[in-house]
C-alpha cells in the first residue's frame, strides 16, 4: 500500500490553530497571569489564522488529505467571518467571565477547539471529516455551557444540550450510513457523482436524506428540533450563550451547503420540500413563542429559530422545477442572511453583557427599562439591533430578509413570501417592545454602565456596522455571491 503525502498548504490555518491550542494550554499551566496570557494568545491565534487564510487563498478549488478536505472560496470567506466573530465574542465576554471567576485557561482552550471544529466543518468534503468537526464543536460547547459548575441551571442546560445533541448526532450518523450503503462512498463529491449516475438505491437514499436533514435541523435549531434552544440559551452563562448564538450558525450553514448542495444536489426537489416544512414551522412558532417571553435570552433564542427559518427559505429556493438558474442567487441570499444574523446576534448579546455586572444578570426585559437614561448611546445601539432583527428599513436585517424573499418569489412560492412577511410583522412586536421599555419606561436601576473601553468601542462599531451595511449592503452581497460562484 502506497501512502501519498498530503498537501498541507491548503490546511495551514487549521494546523496553526491546532499548534496554538497546545501553546495556550501550556502557557496557562505555567504562566503566572494565565488568564490574561491565554486571552492574548487566543486572539493571536484567531488573527494569525485569518492572515494564513488570506495568504493561502488562491480562488481555486483544492482537495487534499485523500479528498477529505476542500479549500474553496466559500470556505475561505466563511472562515474569515468565523475568526472575526469568535474574536468579538471573546472580547465581549471577557469582563463577564472575569467577574464570575470563569475566565480560565480551559475556557479559551475550549473556544479554540470549538473554532477548530467549525473550521473543519466548513472545509469538509467527506462525511467522516464533517462528523469529526461537528463533534469537536459540540463537545466543546457542552463543556462551555457547564463551565459554571456551582450553577444548577447551567448544569441542567448542559445535560439537556448533551442528551439532545447525542440524539441528533445519532440521527445524522444513521443517515450517513444509509447514504454510504446506497452509494458506496463517504466522500461528499463522490456521493454526488454516484447519485448523478443513478448508481444508488433511490429508497435507501431517501431514508438517508431524511435522517441527514433531521441532524442538520438540530444543529441549526429549527422546528421541530428546536427544543434545546430556549433552555440552553437561558441556562448557560450569557457569554456562552453569545458564543452558541453566533459563530456556530456559520458552520451549520456551511454544513448544509456541503451536504445538500455539494453532495445531494440531484435530490434537491426532495430536500427542498423538507426545508420548506422546517422553515415555515420555524418562522411561525419562533415568532409566536418569542412574544410570550419576558426573559430576553429566551426571546432571542426563539427569535433565532425564526431567523434560521428565513435562512432555510433561501436554501429551499435554489432549484425551480428542475431549473438551476436561480441557485446562485438563492444560496448567496441565504449566506448573506446568516452572516447578517451573526452580526446582529453579536451586538444584541453584547448589550446584554454590558448591562450585566457582578452578582446581577441582565436577563429580563425589566433590566432594560430606562436604558436611555443610563446611556443614550447604547440604548440607541440596542434599538438599531432590534430594528434590524425586525426587518425595518434601512438596516442590514431588512436587506437580508428582502434578498431571501426575492429568491422565494423567483422560485414561485409567493404564498410563503406573504406568510413570511406577515410573521415578520408579528415578530416586530417583541422587538419594538424592547425599544419601548428602553426609551419610555423609568429605570429600575440607575447604576452606571461599567465596561472596558475596548468593549464599548467594539460594541459601538458593531452597532454602526448593522446600520452601515443596511445603507450599503451591496458589497457584502457581492462577496457572498462571488465566493459561492467559485465553489458551486
Amino acid at each position: 500500500m502506497n501512502f501519498v503525502i498530503p498537501d498541507f498548504y491548503p490546511a495551514a490555518a487549521e494546523l496553526f490553530v491546532v499548534a496554538m491550542s497546545f501553546v495556550i494550554l501550556m502557557a496557562g499551566t505555567f504562566a503566572k497571569d494565565s488568564r490574561g496570557l491565554a486571552y492574548a494568545l487566543t486572539q493571536v491565534t484567531l488573527f494569525g489564522a485569518a492572515a494564513i487564510t488570506l495568504f493561502t487563498m488562491d480562488g481555486q478549488v483544492n482537495f487534499t488529505f485523500s479528498n477529505m478536505y476542500v479549500d474553496d472560496l466559500m470556505g475561505d470567506f466563511l472562515k474569515l467571518v468565523l475568526y472575526f466573530s469568535v474574536a468579538i465574542v471573546l472580547l465581549y465576554s471577557r469582563g463577564y467571565m472575569h467577574d464570575r471567576k470563569m475566565e480560565t485557561t480551559e475556557y479559551y482552550v475550549l473556544a479554540v477547539y470549538a473554532t477548530l471544529g467549525m473550521m473543519v466543518m466548513i472545509t469538509a468534503n467527506h462525511f467522516l471529516t464533517l462528523y469529526l468537526g461537528l463533534e469537536l464543536l459540540s463537545l466543546s460547547l457542552y463543556a462551555m455551557v457547564a463551565l459554571q459548575r456551582d450553577s444548577a441551571r447551567a448544569t441542567e442546560a448542559a445535560m439537556k444540550y448533551f442528551v439532545l445533541g447525542a440524539l441528533a448526532s445519532g440521527l445524522l450518523l444513521y443517515g450517513i450510513s444509509m447514504l454510504y450503503g446506497a452509494t458506496g462512498t463517504l466522500e461528499i463529491s463522490g456521493v454526488a457523482q454516484s447519485i448523478y449516475h443513478q448508481a444508488g438505491s433511490k429508497t435507501v437514499l431517501m431514508f438517508g436524506l431524511v435522517f441527514v436533514v433531521a441532524g442538520l435541523a438540530f444543529k441549526l435549531g429549527v422546528v421541530p428540533f428546536h427544543m434545546w434552544i430556549p433552555d440552553v440559551y437561558h441556562g448557560a452563562p450569557t457569554a456562552i450563550t453569545l458564543f452558541i448564538a453566533s459563530a456556530p450558525k456559520l458552520a451549520a450553514f456551511a454544513m448544509a451547503m456541503r451536504l445538500l448542495v455539494n453532495g445531494l444536489f440531484e435530490l434537491a426537489d426532495q430536500w427542498q420540500s423538507m426545508l420548506m416544512f422546517l422553515a415555515i414551522l420555524s418562522i411561525v412558532l419562533g415568532n409566536f413563542a418569542a412574544i410570550a417571553q419576558s426573559n430576553i435570552k429566551r426571546m432571542l433564542g426563539y427569535s433565532g429559530i425564526s431567523h434560521m427559518g428565513f435562512m432555510l427559505l433561501g436554501l429551499m429556493s435554489g432549484v425551480v422545477g428542475g431549473d438551476r438558474h436561480f441557485a446562485l442567487n438563492a444560496y448567496s441570499s441565504s449566506m448573506f442572511y446568516v452572516i447578517s444574523y451573526v452580526l446582529m446576534s453579536l451586538a444584541s448579546f453584547g448589550v446584554v453583557l454590558l448591562l450585566s455586572r457582578v452578582g446581577v444578570e441582565a436577563e429580563t426585559l425589566d433590566d432594560f427599562k430606562g436604558l436611555n437614561k443610563r446611556s443614550s448611546w447604547f440604548a440607541g445601539v440596542m434599538a438599531m439591533v432590534m430594528f434590524s432583527m425586525a426587518g425595518i428599513p434601512f438596516f442590514v436585517g431588512f436587506f437580508a430578509k428582502f434578498s431571501v424573499l426575492q429568491a422565494v418569489v423567483a422560485a414561485g412560492y409567493i404564498w410563503i413570501a406573504v406568510l413570511a412577511v406577515i410573521m415578520s410583522l408579528i415578530g416586530a412586536f417583541y422587538y419594538l417592545r424592547v425599544v419601548k421599555v428602553m426609551f419610555f419606561d423609568d429605570p429600575l436601576d440607575n447604576t452606571p454602565l461599567v465596561a472596558s473601553a475596548d468593549m464599548r468601542v467594539l460594541l459601538s462599531v458593531n452597532g454602526l456596522a448593522i446600520a452601515g451595511l443596511g445603507l450599503a449592503p451591496q458589497a457584502l452581497m457581492s462577496l457572498c455571491a462571488y465566493s459561492l460562484l467559485g465553489s458551486l
